[in-house]
């Protein structure tokens, strides 16, 4: 399987539509969204073109391929504009007996894991900062983000063949 995982998009469509550009050379199978989609919350700037309204068919071109769960950003109104579902707070992916478990991060973390299997992967988004180690034998994984990054670049991530890499977004 290949996925594309990106967290906190924000509502830019600026670099929603870069983020569009890595599905369409990737061509994954899944795409993993973790949260925070469309609206850029009361703690952060507005992040370049902010556009909630262009990012929704962007989206929504892939509605087949998400699985997306709920950001602290994310809100009832958001479900009835998406194709897809967005409201939950996790998912759980397997693949080649890979227990990868998908949230936003804002109530599970890495300093607050659920109880998952030794060698699972616990995906979460919400801090905009890039994370890739293993705690208590569990591989924390964040993508960064990819509107309004706190490491200095936007980003995601392709996982392909049990393998995690990250992917700069150029401006």
């Amino acid at each position: 399987m290949k996925f594309v995982i990106a967290s906190d998009l924000h509502g830019s469509a600026f670099w929603c539509g870069k983020l569009m550009e890595v599905i369409e050379n990737e061509q994954p199978d899944r795409i993993l969204l973790l949260g925070d989609l469309l609206y850029h919350g009361p703690r952060n700037d507005l992040p370049r073109d902010y556009a909630p309204k262009q990012v929704i068919p962007m989206l929504s071109r892939y509605a087949d391929k998400i699985l997306a769960i709920r950001g602290n950003c994310e809100a009832e109104v958001d479900q009835m504009v998406l194709p897809f579902p967005c409201m939950a707070d996790y998912a759980v992916v397997n693949d080649q007996g890979l227990t990868i478990y998908m949230t936003h991060g804002h109530h599970a973390s890495p300093d607050h894991l659920p109880a998952l299997p030794e060698g699972s992967v616990f995906l979460s988004g919400h801090t905009h900062v890039k994370m890739d180690e293993v705690r208590n034998g569990i591989r924390c994984i964040n993508p960064g983000s990819v509107s309004i990054p706190k490491d200095g670049s936007h980003s995601c991530m392709i996982y392909e063949d049990g393998e995690f890499r990250v992917r700069i977004l150029e401006a």
